[in-house]
């Protein structure tokens, strides 16, 4: 195979330390390379003075393989000086029987100067800042709801079913049940009288909701959840306003991407984040869908296709589009809801054919025809 770098450095990173192994000319014999490995801290102090072995090496290409978050100290201060690649592990995978940290950097040195690995996408810094606000975000989104599942399964040790009645136990008028439970109050009834707005409809189903055996511990809880509930609540208002700011670069593709059904802007400002506002770098959507691995892998064996997983892709970015495909779906008279349900096939149709004949009616007559319906022969 032909050589594109002579000089190639792989490094092998770890969260104390890293494997860097130069791979240069050999001086004896021609044709040949030789190989040296040396190990570095993973303080900044350690991976500048790693960046200058590597300077005076005169390495035209550094690879580094994306190990957890071990490798942003090294991307970042080494490739102020040098060519620097990223490459996905999986991309990079080593012999078997020969799993070492110095094979590893061997082995990625090797595949760097032959040019046979591809460069993962690492936006610039303020991309970066970016990622850092909308990942927060939705970590902690994640979490207020993780809490709300908490106080639902405390309500139901005390035997209240107040989940079972109102959508939302955090709404306006859950809140307010909630609060006087903690103070003290046990009245089925004057606690169903806090609903507001169309949930007094249900008062009846509330009083009978409402009566369980909520305790001095439960109280406790409970309030340790709401505080927690707010501070995250809190938490996510300050990173809205921190990300409005931030997104000011980005704004024109911003309110182009919330034009499409099922992208809010919450959904635009993660697609942003994670792609950089900029699709030239992926040759197509499909090359895109790829890399956010929402795409069904490929694998191919003596003329016969294999199951294959989906691969894990940008898991941020693959959270936001099936977000954004749920939206879409319940978006009335737009293409994606009917191709949604164009995919459904017949299924809907054999189950319950006289609800699929009349709806098929229905549309007709909207178009402004007028249909009659005769059986065909043989299936009366």
């Amino acid at each position: 195979m032909d050589v594109l770098h002579e000089r190639c450095a792989g490094v092998d990173i770890s969260k104390k330390d890293a494997k860097a192994c130069v791979r240069t000319p050999s001086t004896k014999r021609r044709g040949s390379f030789t190989t040296e490995t040396t190990t570095w801290g993973s303080t900044t102090n350690a991976v500048l003075a790693l960046r200058e072995h590597l300077i005076t090496a005169d390495v035209t290409l550094v690879v580094i393989e994306a190990t957890s978050d071990y490798w942003k100290p090294f991307y970042y201060l080494l490739a102020d000086e040098l060519n620097v690649i990223l490459v996905n592990a999986r991309h990079a995978k080593n012999l078997p029987g020969r799993k070492t940290d110095v094979s590893d950097a061997a082995w990625l040195a090797q595949l760097g100067a032959h040019g046979l690995v591809r460069a993962s996408f690492v936006p610039d810094q303020p991309v970066r800042e970016l990622r850092d606000l909308t990942r927060s975000r939705t970590q902690m989104t994640r979490e207020r709801g993780q809490i709300v599942q908490r106080l639902e399964k405390l309500l139901e040790d005390t035997g209240i079913k107040l989940a079972a009645v109102a959508s939302d136990i955090m709404g306006v008028s859950g809140r307010a049940m909630l609060e006087d439970l903690i103070a003290g109050e046990r009245d089925p009834q004057h606690l169903a009288q806090l609903a507001k707005r169309k949930l007094r409809n249900k008062i009846p189903e509330l009083t009978e909701a409402l009566t369980g055996r909520f305790r001095e511990h439960h109280a406790f809880l409970t309030r340790l959840h709401l505080d927690h509930y707010d501070q995250l609540t809190d938490a996510i208002r300050q990173l809205d306003t921190r990300i409005e700011e931030s997104m000011a670069p980005f704004r024109p593709a911003l309110d182009l991407l919330d034009t499409i059904p099922g992208i809010n802007q919450a959904v635009a400002e993660v697609i942003i984040a994670e792609t950089g506002g900029d699709m030239s770098r992926f040759a197509s959507a499909k090359h895109l869908a790829s890399w956010s691995g929402v795409c069904p892998g490929h694998h191919e064996s003596a003329g016969r296709t294999k199951s294959a997983k989906v691969r894990p892709g940008n898991p941020y970015l693959k959270g936001a589009l099936g977000l954004a495909a749920f939206g879409a779906v319940r978006t009335k008279d737009t293409y994606l809801q009917a191709r949604y349900k164009r995919l459904g096939g017949t299924y809907f149709a054999q189950r319950d054919p006289e609800r699929a004949t009349r709806r098929a009616v229905n549309a007709l007559n909207q178009l402004g025809y007028t249909v009659t319906l005769n059986p065909m022969q043989g299936t009366a």
